[in-house]
Formats: C-alpha cells, structure tokens, sequence
C-alpha cells in the first residue's frame, strides 16, 4: 500500500460532503423554523380576517344582535389565543357610501333620494406568539382587523 505525502492529503476529497453538510444543515433548520413561524403568523391574520368578515355578515342579517357578532366571530376563529371582539356597531348611511350616523334612531344623515342604509362595523384582535424567540421580534404580537357590511335588507 503506497503511503500518501502530506501534500496529497490536503488535496483529497474524503469528508468534504460531510464538513459541507455540518455547515449547511443548521442554516437549513433555520430557515425551516422560520418559514413556520412566517406561516403560522400569516395564518392566524387570516383566522382573524375571517373572524370580523363572519361577524359582519352576521351583523348585517341581525344588526341589533351585538352579542351574536361576537359569538359568530369567535366561532370562525377557535384556535386564534386571546382572541376578543370589540363592541360592534350599527348605523346608517347614505347609499353612496356618504354621511354615516353612529345611530339610526336620531341623528339620520341627510342623503340626496332621501334613503339611507344599514351598516355594521366590528373589529377583532388577536395574539400571535412565536415559537422561538426571534431578535428584534417582540414575544407577541396583536393581530387586528376590522370588517364593515351592509344590511341586505336595507
């Protein structure tokens, strides 16, 4: 068996694979923690979206029904933590959209045929917190959003 100088072996080629997968594979764990912390984030502002859309639609069938938007949008989003409805509001307005009043009882805006419609309001929040302590990330994060819809019946 021929014995290899020390130049040779410098040059050979055993192990590289290995030396390379050392220094890959964590970057690789990296980026695989991060795209699910991205995605479950994304997901949950998702939920939440959908949570205020369910409460609206709900809403615009049953305006007065503040306490049925609530269940209806925390029904839509049951694995958003901490999720909490805002006190959803009901008013009216032109049917273009213009003068809104937060009532619809006194105070009805002046629209130019003389018709205003029923609009519902409702914004939910929630919390997304990551798996792992990013830096500069903060622990949690408030999820927000609002939807809007008006009444079919108006």
């Amino acid at each position: 068996m021929k014995q290899q100088s020390r130049y040779e072996l410098f040059r050979s080629e055993h192990g590289a694979s290995l030396v390379e997968m050392a220094i890959l594979l964590p970057l690789f764990v990296l980026l695989l923690f991060v795209a699910v912390d991205a995605g479950r984030a994304f997901y949950l502002a998702i939920e939440v979206a959908g949570a205020a859309r369910s409460a609206a639609i709900y809403g615009s069938w049953n305006p007065t029904d503040t306490t049925g938007m609530q269940t209806a949008a925390q029904d839509d989003a049951p694995d958003v933590p901490n999720l909490s409805v805002g006190t959803p509001s009901y008013g009216c307005e032109c049917p273009d959209g213009t003068s809104y009043s937060a009532s619809c009882t006194t105070g009805l805006p002046t629209c130019s045929d003389g018709s205003a419609v029923y609009r519902v309001n409702v914004t939910v929040t929630g919390t997304y917190s990551p798996i792992i302590p990013w830096p500069g990330i903060p622990s949690s994060i408030s999820l927000s959003s609002s939807a809007s819809m008006r009444s079919p019946g108006s």
